[in-house]
């Protein structure tokens, strides 16, 4: 059976209406897109005025009198520098900063050095017993510190460690569970016809590791690099139980010298945790970029 066609005529055709102009489109998708983009630009910094406020008081209270810490309004009255002369005065700050930088150094070393081979080793290389090593380790990531506390004191002690830095820099030097999973998790992503292109071409594992792998890995190391900086720089717990001699005290010890028998002095201590945050600060804004790109590079959300 053959179809029919029947034609109707373009006067009788209903209208499709007007078209709006692609420019019209054009501005309206924008807007929304402003719109919402703004949005999320005012909750972000709501949010970061929310974490900001701790250190504006800090920075406030490090420029007020002593009358004025608690009986002043928002902002001092009388601005004062003398609080930082007050702080690097009441404690041996550069010999606190010097021992502080020397753990912060040794430790950042003990940590690039160990942690990325472990964990080029549990992704790359075949073994019998890796998962079982990579399980282990992960399981020691669950383990509360305090449980190791008394264990590891006595350990040191029976070293005569305590007293001396060693206790604090050794066990950066075989690995530390968290950055292990963390490079791991990066080198399992990385490609294996790398390693099978230099391996063919007679590199050794070793060659490999140092000259193709490593080179790659330049924001994840930062990224742990970061980590242990701030780890090691604000640790207050691990330096108060193994540093027992006043000439070893680190800056996060220092800062309790403004604790006396008077009460805190509130103005230096403020001046000292300024000037104690201000290396961390500047770390972090030298190393956003590489901090970021190792975060996101290495799956960790």
């Amino acid at each position: 059976m053959k179809a029919i066609r029947v034609e109707v005529p373009a006067e009788q055709r209903p209208s499709p209406g007007p078209r709006e102009p692609a420019s019209t489109t054009t501005i309206r998708s924008g807007r929304k897109y402003l719109g919402r983009r703004s949005g999320q630009h005012l909750i972000v910094g709501l949010i970061s005025a929310v974490f900001l406020v701790p250190f504006f008081v800090m920075v406030v209270t490090a420029l007020e009198t002593p009358d004025e810490v608690f009986g002043g309004g928002i902002l001092p009255a009388h601005w004062t520098f003398s609080n930082f002369d007050s702080a690097v005065t009441a404690m041996p700050f550069l010999r606190y900063l010097g021992n502080t930088a020397l753990l912060v150094s040794l430790n950042v070393c003990g940590t690039l050095l160990s942690c990325p081979l472990v964990a080029y080793a549990l992704a790359k290389l075949p073994w019998l017993g890796r998962r079982l090593v990579f399980g282990s380790i992960l399981a020691t990531m669950m383990l509360p510190a305090q449980v190791t506390l008394i264990p590891l004191y006595l350990l040191w002690s029976r070293l005569g460690f305590v007293g001396t830095f060693w206790p604090l820099i050794i066990p950066q030097f075989f690995g530390t569970p968290f950055y292990i999973f963390l490079l791991r998790q990066f080198f399992a992503s990385l490609p294996n016809w790398l390693r099978d292109a230099a391996r063919i071409d007679g590199a050794s594992e070793l060659r490999i590791y140092y000259r193709i792998v490593l080179p790659q890995a330049r924001a994840a190391l930062a990224t742990v690099a970061v980590f242990q900086f701030v780890a090691t720089w604000t640790d207050f717990l691990l330096p108060l139980i193994y540093l027992n001699n006043s000439q070893n005290y680190t800056l996060s010890l220092g800062l309790y010298n403004f604790v006396n028998q008077q009460g805190v002095m509130w103005g230096p201590l403020m001046a000292a945790c300024l000037l104690f945050t201000l290396p961390v600060l500047g770390l972090f804004m030298f190393a956003q970029r590489y901090f970021v790109s190792g975060i996101a590079t290495t799956r960790v959300k």
